[in-house]
């Protein structure tokens, strides 16, 4: 659970940096931007997941002592993500993208950006 929130949360800030990339901010710049401009939505979604781990994480009820291990590694995990996505990854993205072009890879016909489509022909 806590590496598909994490990994959703890396999306959601890689594509809106790389859109940023795109339209000609450096690298490091969107990178920054893009941990900046996404951090509420990120937040939001790892307390949230992580309120509805502490009933789990605290094995309230009967016979919850056996899934409360559980609960404690996602609450730590998805921390542990969220810290990094915040931190590690926009250095990372910067890292990775400072000489990678800002041409679109997509081979799909029916996508603007790519250099197969309508706009890429003329």
């Amino acid at each position: 659970m806590a590496v598909g929130v994490g990994t959703a949360n890396a999306i959601l800030l890689v594509t809106f940096a790389d859109e940023r990339r795109r339209a000609g901010a450096s690298a490091f710049a969107a990178g920054i931007e893009g941990a900046r401009a996404r951090m509420r939505p990120i937040l939001m979604t790892s307390v949230a997941m992580i309120a509805g781990m502490i009933p789990m994480a605290l094995a309230i009820g009967e016979g919850a002592e056996a899934a409360a291990p559980l609960g404690r590694a996602v609450i730590g995990g998805l921390a542990a993500a969220t810290l990094a996505n915040l931190t590690v990854l926009p250095f990372v993205f910067s890292l990775v993208q400072a000489r990678a072009s800002t041409v679109s890879s997509s081979l799909d016909p029916d996508d603007p950006e790519s250099r197969f489509g309508a706009r890429g022909k003329g």
